[in-house]
């Protein structure tokens, strides 16, 4: 029997793969035409191409499989279609879930977010956080949301369905969107990551990608049914994660605080310049707005259930430095 799998070639997708494959497991993959250039071949490897938004393709993709994973998601943080988060997000799960349901799998295991929990302001958030705000700050985040309400739904009709929230998570792998901490980390050890929102005093939970890949195949072996479980690692502010970068990178590169209000114009000017000339923004005010707010949460849940471990930020920078060749830059001043 195989394993299916949806966002593959996505950040973490394709490092959940490399682990699968590691263990020799077969493994369906989904793809859009349009999503890779170049498949890698292994013996354990069976290409389908699709899309989450198209349900009969699905069915040849996961049949004989008898476990899956639901990474795929619309995770950019602005589009000219906003509708193409509902599309990929909400209507992408139930027809994943629809098919995973009628073929009868063992369990599947849906990769959301800890957004869905809102911001937890003065708090820690742990599963047990009901959302405080109807308010949503982006697309993705209500999005998430709704597809997490279809989850229950899903639950109710038999669907052997397990919830992974991943934080921020960063470290080695595809340059994405969906690690653009990664991508904020390679520009400052650049010298070109200049600016802080406001006094990058909030807190945001960050994780190391290879500890959300074992929560992964945790939350698949020994993950409770209908039971959604954090994966995160270490708490801390803007501020204090860029001097734990500078510290473990040696890179020196000067900062200045951005006030908010001059943040939201910026990136409402680039929101209009993208929808004027079809190019993208280099912030939202969606991003602005999140930023702006403490998203702090708790992990344990995870740790007791699935025997989930994370490292701290200085490891997880010290690896990610590493791996983008922070060495070249050391010492250097900004």
């Amino acid at each position: 029997m195989a394993t299916f799998i949806t966002g593959g070639t996505g950040f973490i997708g394709s490092r959940l793969v490399d682990a699968l494959l590691d263990r020799e497991e077969e493994i369906h993959l989904l793809y859009r035409k349009q999503s890779i250039q170049n498949r890698p071949q292994h013996k354990a490897l069976k290409w389908f191409e699709g899309d989450v938004t198209d349900k009969e393709s699905l069915i040849p993709a996961m049949r004989g499989c008898r476990e899956v994973y639901h990474l795929a998601g619309h995770t950019h943080n602005w589009a000219r279609d906003g509708m193409v988060y509902f599309r990929v997000n909400v209507r992408g799960f139930q027809n994943v879930a629809e098919i995973a349901l009628r073929n009868g799998v063992e369990k599947m295991v849906f990769t959301s977010t800890s957004m869905t929990y809102g911001p937890t302001d003065a708090d820690i958030g742990d599963e047990t956080m009901s959302r405080k705000t109807k308010r949503f700050y982006t697309d993705y985040e209500q999005t998430k949301y709704m597809a997490e309400i279809e989850a229950e739904k899903f639950l109710d009709k038999g669907l052997p369905l397990v919830i992974v929230q991943p934080t921020r998570v960063y470290g080695p792998g595809k340059m994405t969107e969906g690690n653009s901490v990664t991508r904020m980390i390679d520009m400052y050890l650049h010298g070109t990551f200049r600016f802080i929102l406001s006094m990058g005093m909030e807190t945001g939970n960050y994780v190391y990608i290879d500890d959300v890949v074992d929560g992964h195949l945790g939350a698949m072996l020994k993950g409770r049914i209908g039971q959604r479980y954090i994966l995160g690692g270490e708490n801390s502010t803007l501020e204090n994660f860029f001097s734990i970068l500078r510290e473990v990178s040696g890179r020196r590169s000067r900062q200045f605080h951005v006030p908010p209000g001059l943040a939201g114009l910026v990136a409402r000017f680039e929101e209009i310049r993208a929808m004027i000339f079809g190019s993208y923004p280099l912030i939202s005010r969606g991003w602005v707005k999140t930023f702006l707010r403490n998203w702090a949460f708790s992990s344990e849940k995870a740790v007791a259930d699935l025997g989930y471990r994370y490292r701290g930020l200085g490891e997880g920078l010290r690896s990610t430095c590493d791996w983008l060749g922070g060495a070249g830059v050391r010492g250097q001043a900004g």
